[in-house]
């Protein structure tokens, strides 16, 4: 059982609190067994079977929120709904969405009253876009579930317990202090690296470590596993021969980093959808790069520009999501701020999942014109030769039409590697946008460890698409 346990954790976690975890998903192995069973049945389900599962989950669902908490409570009397009211996908239109703003300020109200206090754990998002946002998920119960989910998008993809993996995520070691910044566990099959180390000075150890140890997967975020591919590739490294896939979640994967990523490790990359409000969840298959959307999750719409569903193939719109997972604090039509892609496609694979063409970021992905434009941040492709001297870059705006630049220089780093990244990047940006360039020693990662390419200060909404 302590096998099982440690391997889910060790393939997918993006958290810091290794012993408690594994702690919570023993504790909880029944629901884990149970959900993780449950999927293995429900994944082959008819479109038929599908559609009757989500509808009961939602009735059960909304009648919990409507008796159970306030927040609901209210939005439906003020809206003059009744869970009754809702009796199929096109009634959900009738419940406002709910947002970051409206759980930052409603925070306790959405909290069932059916749960005692002992069974809250605070949670948190990883800042990304900013300001973590805080929450509440059932303790215990959610690693248990989560992980169940989590090892059925493992399964998929050939990855067992009898891989080895590397798990390239933020997780605090307790040698790293020590400069022991990485740790074998289950038996020597996972060998964990801390992603907060991956200085220029260290990296040498972590390609050492990682060749030695010979894994068939590694586990981690895209901009982490890009620091790597930067560094491999600035000092012709080989790739390592072992390695089946990688697998990353947790962010946006531009293109630019695709095309770096597949030229420098040279095997297939495995995106996952998820987030920390556990309300939608998707993954790649064996068969193809479609993501494909746990309906035992919950609920995933895609709504265009004119508030309307998007039914057309490559139509792109906001994904709302309601989950099924988490009782205790629901989230019920939900605007993640994150934009798919439509397709009408069905997988080869022969299951009967929504699908996304592709997941192309959240909306705080673009910079804004002085015309009210958006521009891509991958549009930039900075995986460029002019960008070989920069340790790390980030693009800042808060104003239309202007981008600064922060750049930390390596040591090699001269006054035509300025003037080459301002002409590169002037010519993509045009003359929409004034470019400046700061020099800074170092750029913060997020409280997760992860790497914004982006800060955008200025509210991006889907009508702007």
């Amino acid at each position: 059982m302590r096998r099982i346990t440690d391997y889910i954790y060790t393939q997918l976690s993006g958290g810091d609190n290794i012993n408690s975890d594994a702690l919570a998903l023993i504790l909880y192995y029944k629901k884990f067994l149970q959900t993780y069973k449950f999927l293995q049945k429900s994944q082959w389900w008819s479109k038929e079977q599908i559609k009757t599962y989500q509808l009961d989950k939602l009735t059960g669902l909304l009648n919990h929120a409507y008796q159970n908490v306030p927040y609901y409570r209210r939005l439906f009397d003020n809206e003059g709904i009744k869970p009754k009211d809702i009796q199929n996908f096109e009634d959900l239109k009738k419940i406002p969405y709910l947002t970051k703003e409206i759980v930052r300020k409603n925070i306790n109200d959405l909290k069932a009253t059916n749960y005692p206090e002992s069974k809250f754990e605070y949670i948190t998002t990883g800042g990304t876009t900013g300001t973590p946002l805080g929450m509440y998920a059932e303790k215990g119960v959610w690693i248990a579930s989560e992980y169940a989910f989590s090892k059925t998008m493992l399964d998929r993809v050939g990855c067992s317990l009898k891989n080895k993996v590397v798990i390239l995520r933020s997780v605090i070691l307790p040698s790293a202090d020590k400069g022991k910044f990485w740790q074998y566990s289950m038996l020597g099959r996972c060998l964990t690296l801390s992603s907060y180390h991956m200085s220029d000075q260290n990296l040498p150890v972590y390609v050492e470590k990682i060749r030695a140890y010979k894994p068939r997967f590694i586990t981690t975020y895209p901009s982490v596993i890009t620091i790597l591919a930067r560094y491999m590739n600035k000092n012709n490294i080989k790739p390592f021969e072992t390695l089946k896939a990688i697998v990353l979640g947790a962010e946006t994967l531009y293109d630019w980093q695709r095309q770096l990523l597949e030229e420098t490790f040279q095997c297939r990359l495995i995106n996952t959808y998820g987030h920390a409000e556990r309300s939608g969840l998707g993954c790649i298959c064996e068969k193809s790069d479609y993501y494909h959307f746990f309906p035992e999750y919950g609920i995933v719409e895609l709504i265009g520009k004119d508030n309307k569903p998007v039914i057309k193939e490559n139509e792109t719109g906001e994904m709302i999501v309601t989950g099924f997972t988490n009782f205790i604090f629901p989230f019920i039509r939900y605007k993640t701020g994150d934009i798919g892609v439509y397709t009408t496609k069905k997988c080869i694979c022969n299951r009967n999942y929504p699908l996304f063409k592709e997941i192309k970021g959240r909306t705080q992905d673009y910079v804004i014109t002085k015309d009210d434009k958006l521009v891509s941040i991958s549009t930039l492709n900075t995986h460029s030769d002019v960008f070989d001297n920069v340790e790390q870059f980030q693009f800042y705006q808060e104003k239309k039409g202007e981008v600064l630049l922060y750049l930390v220089k390596m040591k090699t780093y001269t006054k035509n590697d300025t003037e080459n990244i301002k002409k590169n990047l002037n010519e993509k940006l045009g003359e929409d946008f004034k470019l400046s360039i700061k020099f800074v020693d170092k750029i913060p990662r997020t409280m997760r460890g992860k790497h914004n390419y982006l800060i955008q200060k200025i509210p991006i909404h889907i009508e702007r698409f």
